[in-house]
């Protein structure tokens, strides 16, 4: 092994110039989902690129340098960030994802004043589970409307076929993708049907020719909104246990436990301080990715310096302006056709969580628990009034918290 590949397959921190590379290929990986999200919320691209690095650096400093994960936008905030945004604005959404971030940074007090344990005790799969299927099952159909490009001027043929190209394209990444591609289906999705999109003219690249090559990032600073805090907060239950999986993944794959060094509550802390900083200037919230992981393993870039470097690719590439407006052409049945794929995934992995629970979910306990949350969540429930009014995911999540905390029969 030459001794650049067992620096970075070392567990212990160190930054080094020689893996600058190494770095920018862990962002190109994470950069699909990474932009979906401020493209499908209305947010802007270049800020959630900024807050992504920022966050990781931020997580990075508080475990210690101890953990090789990248953090960026969080999938379950996409609903309740688009409905916040059209309910209250932008600024007063953020002020919701704030919240989140401080929902984060009390369980991670929980976590090491109670051990471990406390989250299974308190947010189960029994819970957990359902309230991810409600945010994928929301997502429907969004994915659908885009596929046909509602809203837009593409005829809806062109639309949906350009939707089921960039589907398709996904789709084969994801199943015999190979090596970096394997990890990158949605950027391949992308890419491909941009390229059918350009052959049929409806790419308008005027925003790019008109944008700067340097601009600083639209930044947006939160205001205070009681509702848009009730309703969002609760969504947090969810990434919050992808979370904890998250860093189990990366345990298995290093060999090294973070959840005792640097802990679970350093963590979550650090997640919780990431989302907190990106929601402060107008990035959506952020969550550990997964697909990094992915590129951790395929790699073995261990070394949680590696992801330095990535961050600082994320944030240098933020105040790249024709970058940002490049992305704004994305047209919308691409994002479409990628999102009836991924919003679906959510779905099973709700679906996963609760298969995995060794329980029997026709219990009358765990029906009740299941069938409130799953009709509240998506039948439009609405309990109480005005500013106090909760609804939707958040009421979803509530009400299963309590159920199980109320009804006696749960594991202690």
């Amino acid at each position: 092994m030459s001794k650049n590949n067992s620096t970075i397959s070392s567990l212990d921190y160190s930054f080094n110039p020689r893996h600058a590379l190494i770095g920018s290929q862990m962002f190109f990986v994470a950069f699909g989902a990474l932009v979906l999200v401020p493209l499908l919320t209305g947010l802007n691209p270049s800020v959630a690129m900024f807050t992504a690095g920022l966050g990781t650096l931020a997580f990075q400093i508080i475990t210690k340098g101890r953990v090789p994960i990248f953090l960026a936008s969080s999938f379950a905030f996409i609903l309740p960030i688009q409905q916040g945004i059209a309910q209250w604005g932008l600024p007063a959404t953020l002020c919701g994802l704030v919240a989140s971030g401080i929902l984060y940074m009390l369980l991670s007090f929980l976590v090491l004043k109670q051990g471990v344990r406390i989250i299974e005790r308190f947010l189960p799969s029994i819970v957990t589970g359902p309230v991810i299927m409600v945010i994928g099952l929301s997502l429907a159909p969004v994915g659908v409307n885009m596929a046909f490009g509602n809203g837009t001027s593409i005829p809806p043929e062109t639309s949906l076929t350009i939707a089921m190209i960039s589907l398709g394209a996904t789709i084969l990444a994801t199943i015999w993708g190979r090596g970096l591609i394997k990890l990158i289906p949605i950027i391949c999705g992308i890419v491909v049907g941009y390229a059918v999109s350009l052959g049929v003219g409806i790419v308008d690249f005027a925003p790019v020719k008109a944008a700067p090559w340097l601009a600083i990032p639209d930044f947006t600073m939160p205001e205070w909104n009681w509702q848009a805090v009730l309703y969002i907060v609760p969504i947090a239950i969810a990434p919050a246990i992808e979370h904890v999986g998250n860093v189990f993944a990366i345990s298995a794959v290093t060999g090294r436990d973070y959840t005792k060094d640097p802990g679970l509550h350093r963590t979550l802390l650090g997640d919780g301080v990431a989302t907190m900083l990106a929601s402060f200037v107008g990035g959506p919230p952020n969550t550990t990715y997964a697909e990094v992981t992915g590129g951790v393993v395929l790699t073995r870039a261990f070394n949680p310096g590696v992801m330095t470097w990535a961050a600082i690719s994320a944030i240098c590439l933020a105040f790249v302006g024709k970058l940002g407006a490049l992305l704004m052409t994305i047209p919308v049945p691409v994002m479409g056709g990628i999102m009836i794929l991924l919003f679906g995934a959510i779905v099973v992995v709700g679906m996963n969580s609760l298969a995995h629970c060794k329980q029997d979910l026709t219990a009358p306990r765990n029906m009740v628990i299941i069938s409130v949350i799953m009709v509240f969540g998506l039948g439009g429930m609405v309990i109480g009034s005005g500013d106090l009014a909760l609804k939707g995911i958040g009421l979803a999540g509530i009400s299963g918290l309590l159920l199980h905390l109320i009804i006696p029969g749960g594991k202690s």
